[in-house]
């Protein structure tokens, strides 16, 4: 359907006005939302902070007592009465503490006694002591008691349920004590102070966050402590959590609080409550770490609904607008129907027809002389596309000239050392566009040792050629300075990350073989690992120093590797886009069908090698467009030259 012109320009003003209001209504939103979670993050870190500080305070208080009591024990006069009327006023004093216990080691209360523990702890609101220790509770195996007896030093143990002493969840605080003897200060036993589990809980849950937020804790490793869901308490970590519900954001943040570090992250879908901001804090005494989970609608709520209101108010002006627009347009432009019948020769291509006579004054007027200047306009384009195209012509030929300087600067001439009996050496490239970012280099560093390399730099076209250039140039300048080859790949390194504003990098694989011992130095960027053929021996790949490929970042020190190659050997090193190649069915060749078909040539030469690889990457493709570079280099050590 064609619309008018006064329908178009009603409907273009409309679309302005529309944009305008929507521009208005957003940016009020985004204010006003970014406003929210910015005292939303302030708040959640506030009372993230708040019930840290207060656990902490009584984590604190309980191991002051615990360190105290120990300390008291070295020279007390100390009897069974004493050591129960010590336990009950510690829990009487500190009613954060759930029970106390002064566990000793065999013999050390009395002779012929082996378990001696007086525990006193709370139960029904009351204060109860008992003697752990025996067959069924043998305490000597306990984390609370061999922690702190073979590290010498007080410790926090993992939560637990205390099955025969205060049979309940709870996490206790051990510390050491001595007694004097004539033979000096000898280990006597441990001094224990628990916190109830339950005691957690009911701190962070008193903890008002919002209608459906809620707070939660991890152990060190990442356990829950502390949760809204009962199921998950000591039964689940932050990671099996994950796990289950398939989230991979909610396994990072477990790895950011488990790392004992701070922070306020957005999630899209936490479980319970949707879309949420989790504002976490450590615990670090305890190495724990506490979550604040802010339900994002909740917090967004008044946001949203101005937002609503502000949207009804626009769109009631626009219906009253829309109005006015279309009464005035359609008196503005009934002198343009004119003007639009007179124009049809020329939309219909006939650029010789004549225009009406109208008055020049206004609009109209004006437009009629635009359509006399269009014409003239219109056989200029002709001409400018003509020429547009010349030029393009230009540019692709410019592209096929950049591409043979790239490959002139590859070394291309095979043998490369016709007088070199040590090595079989033989390399291809086959860039994906007419400029590519593989590339590889071998070349004597001096008379004995052979260096030779391979690498991918990031991107494709004029500006990885560029960059491949400049490194290859940097590798063969360091090479003449350095000797190890990860010496060799800081440098460049270094000399790549600096004022790298374009943020590009390269993996490379670089090696340096003595000819005389075949000893294989080698250093690896980031590069996927290369295939050794040994004679008699099926094909291994060289493992990955798992080092960061090269210019993305200054002062990393690369690792130099090294093994040993027999006469006959074979170093077969690719760029990933061999085993990334693809079939018109999107299928990847694989690493695996390339060990297959190097293993099936493992005792051809380097160039008949790189011509079987290339024939079946080939057949594999299909005809398939290619959609990475395909760099191969192969160099096979002959042993040492005749003396």
């Amino acid at each position: 359907m064609r619309l008018s012109i006064g329908a178009r320009l009603s409907a273009l003003t409309l679309a302005c006005v529309t944009l305008i209001l929507a521009m208005v209504v957003g940016y009020a939103y985004v204010v006003s939302r970014d406003t929210i979670v910015e005292l939303a993050r302030k708040n959640g870190t506030a009372v993230a902070q708040g019930t840290a500080s207060r656990i902490n305070a009584q984590f604190q208080a309980t191991a002051k007592v615990t360190e105290t009591v120990a300390a008291t024990l070295e020279d007390a006069d100390l009897s069974k009465r004493f050591l129960s009327d010590l336990g009950r006023r510690v829990l009487f004093s500190n009613p954060g503490i759930f029970g106390t216990a002064v566990a000793f080691e065999p013999q050390a209360f009395e002779r012929g006694t082996k378990y001696f523990a007086p525990y006193s702890y709370r139960r029904n609101y009351a204060i109860t002591s008992v003697n752990l220790g025996g067959d069924d509770y043998n305490y000597f195996t306990k984390d609370w008691y061999q922690l702190a007896r073979e590290l010498n030093r007080p410790v926090w143990t993992e939560p637990y349920y205390d099955d025969g002493g205060g049979d309940t969840l709870m996490i206790t605080y051990s510390a050491p004590f001595s007694r004097r003897t004539p033979r000096g200060l000898q280990p006597a036993g441990v001094v224990t102070a628990d916190i109830d589990l339950a005691w957690l809980q009911r701190t962070i849950s008193s903890v008002s966050v919002s209608a459906s937020g809620y707070v939660f804790l991890l152990s060190r490793y990442g356990a829950y402590i502390a949760h809204p869901d009962p199921a998950l308490i000591m039964n689940e970590t932050i990671f099996t959590h994950a796990e289950d519900l398939n989230l991979p954001s909610l396994r990072d943040l477990g790895k950011e609080m488990v790392a004992g570090r701070a922070g306020f992250v957005e999630f899209s879908d936490l479980p319970g409550v949707g879309a949420a901001y989790v504002a976490y804090q450590p615990l670090p005494d305890e190495r724990w770490s506490l979550a604040v989970v802010l339900p994002k609608d909740e917090l967004l709520a008044g946001a949203n609904r101005v937002t609503r209101i502000m949207t009804g108010i626009g769109l009631a002006g626009f219906v009253l607008l829309a109005g006015v627009i279309l009464a005035v347009s359609g008196t503005i432009t009934r002198p343009l129907r004119i003007l639009t019948r007179a124009a049809g020769g020329i939309a219909a291509g006939n650029l010789d027809q004549p225009m009406p006579a109208i008055a020049p004054g206004d609009e109209v007027g004006d437009l009629a002389a635009s359509f006399t200047s269009m014409k003239e306009a219109l056989r200029r384009h002709i001409a400018d596309l003509t020429t547009a195209t010349a030029a393009r012509e230009r540019i692709e030929s410019e592209l096929r000239i950049a591409r043979d300087i790239q490959m002139s600067i590859l070394p291309k001439i095979f043998p490369p050392f016709p007088d070199r009996a040590e090595l079989d050496v033989y390399a291809s490239i086959v860039p994906a566009r007419e400029v590519g970012g593989d590339l590889y280099d071998f070349f004597f560093a001096d008379e004995h040792r052979f260096c030779f390399l391979i690498g991918d730099v990031s991107g494709k076209g004029v500006p990885a050629a560029f960059f491949m250039a400049v490194t290859k140039t940097l590798i063969k300048a360091v090479a003449e300075r350095e000797k190890a080859p990860g010496r060799i790949l800081s440098k460049v390194n270094d000399e790549l990350a600096a004022d790298n504003d374009s943020c590009m990098f390269v993996t490379l694989f670089l090696a340096i073989l003595d000819t005389r011992t075949g000893r294989l130095e080698f250093g690896n960027a980031g590069h996927n690992a290369p295939l050794l053929l040994r004679r008699g021996r099926p094909p291994e790949w060289i493992g990955s120093l798992e080092e960061p490929m090269a210019g993305a970042m200054p002062d990393i020190d690369y690792t130099t590797g090294a093994l040993d190659l027999a006469p006959g050997d074979t170093l077969f090193l690719t760029t990933d886009g061999v085993g990334e190649a693809m079939n018109p069915t999107l299928e990847l060749y694989t690493d695996d069908r390339l060990l297959e078909t190097v293993s099936a040539h493992a005792n051809a030469g380097a160039q008949d090698m790189l011509r079987a690889v290339s024939a079946s990457v080939t057949d594999w493709a299909g005809g398939a467009e290619q959609s990475d570079d395909i760099t191969m280099l192969a160099v096979r050590y002959l042993g040492p030259a005749p003396q």
